[in-house]
């Protein structure tokens, strides 16, 4: 067996015991964190400290991060642009590349317009307190990401939260506001894959709803985008909804193995972004080479990228078998995100370093990401994943048993 060890960042205690105290509170609940570096590029393996392991944490669901042509665009662009931005977009940290990234996903996501934010968690704390304001109420999945959870809390709109995926219990909660008349817009917002159980939202009723009740729906396609549908313009494709019906959040750090984040819908929309939104105002445009790299991935996922999902979905569907015959608990996932439910934090952490001993890395997800007693091991399946690999965390995992 070997030893389960990380290089990670040392935490450092000031002489105050007041922060030391918090960490030693986090420690005896084994929620305490610490990072891991890698010494190699991700492709389905990863190197760490001279060691080789299966990567079975990436979100780069398509390896595109180590794509030839997008890494052509980024030496290229640096070589014209330099590296930084300089400034805020509305101050003069614009570049062209900024202009033809926001066209090339408009047409990739079928939009009339698109704004490109630095971050997911930037887009939707930037986003969600312009659309639905004081005033206003949202109507958000349980399960959201804390990007979003968090764009709601600085709304300073009411808050409705529904039960996971529970369009029954969504509709009685806008029906109920609907009849009072009290507010001036309302708002539903959903993931479309839920990031850490793997599942896909009820979309088309969720569509349904926010048309039934003059609701605006803004969907997080962070983890759609590049993957679902055909031709992997995410969950609007896959569930044949009309674009022009939903405001859509995604990102290019994911599938695109790039980095940025848009928000894609309706001119007046972006350009209202363009104006109020504080996260795209007051941060330091995206480095143009990143912009460069983004629309040469958006280009492979146009045109070159299906034989890639075709490779990612039969990995996908070989190891969710295999883990199926193991009795695990998957918790209803349907994506590549494949959780393995280990209740405690301990168990979860007990797995993680047995799939270490064995050179697979996949981290332990624990509160607050998810809710006390659903900790769990979080596989996250790439197309650089071969059946060898599949079946040698299905291998370790048949000799580990969760208390």
């Amino acid at each position: 067996m070997k030893e389960f060890k990380r290089r990670t960042s040392e935490i450092h205690s000031p002489k105050s015991s007041a922060f030391q105290d918090e960490l030693n509170d986090l420690n005896e609940r084994r929620v305490l964190r610490s990072i891991t570096c890698i010494d190699s590029s991700m492709n389905g393996v990863i190197s760490i400290e001279g060691q080789n392991f299966l990567d079975f944490s990436s979100n780069d669901y398509l390896n595109l991060s180590t794509h030839p042509d997008i890494s052509a665009a980024v030496i290229k662009a640096v070589r014209q642009y330099g590296y930084g931005a300089g400034a805020s977009r509305l101050l003069s940290g614009t570049y062209s590349s900024h202009a033809r990234l926001e066209s090339a996903i408009a047409e990739f996501k079928k939009t009339e317009s698109a704004i490109v934010f630095n971050t997911g968690y930037a887009a939707n704390t930037g986003a969600i307190p312009v659309i639905a304001g004081e005033g206003a109420v949202i109507y958000s999945d349980e399960l959201n990401h804390a990007s979003i959870v968090d764009g709601c809390r600085l709304s300073k709109a009411d808050i409705r939260i529904y039960r996971h995926s529970d369009c029954g219990h969504l509709e009685s909660l806008i029906k109920k506001d609907s009849e009072s008349g009290q507010y001036s817009r309302r708002l539903i917002v959903s993931d479309t894959v839920f990031s850490m159980d793997g599942d896909l939202a009820p979309l088309p009723d969720i569509v349904s709803l926010s048309k039934r009740y003059d609701a605006l729906l803004l969907i997080d396609d962070a983890h759609g985008t590049g993957i679902l549908g055909k031709n992997g313009r995410g969950a609007c494709e896959h569930f044949s909804i009309d674009p022009a019906e939903v405001i859509q959040m995604g990102t290019l750090s994911k599938a695109a193995g790039c980095f940025g984040a848009f928000v894609a819908g309706e001119k007046g929309l972006t350009d209202l972004l363009l104006n109020r939104s504080r996260s795209f105002m007051y941060s330091t445009a995206l480095p143009p080479a990143a912009a460069e790299a983004a629309i040469a991935a958006l280009k492979i996922l146009s045109e070159s990228a299906g034989g890639l999902r075709s490779k990612l979905w039969k990995a996908r569907a070989r190891l969710f078998a295999g883990l199926k015959g193991l009795g695990l608990d998957n918790m209803g996932s349907e994506t590549p995100i494949i959780p393995i439910r280990c209740g405690s934090a301990a168990n979860a952490l007990n797995m993680s370093a047995h799939l270490y001993s064995n050179e697979i890395f996949a981290t332990a997800i624990r509160p607050p990401t998810v809710p006390e007693g659903s900790s769990r091991i979080r596989l996250s399946v790439t197309a650089a994943h071969t059946d060898e690999h599949i079946d040698m965390v299905i291998d370790a995992l048949r000799s580990f048993s969760i208390e």
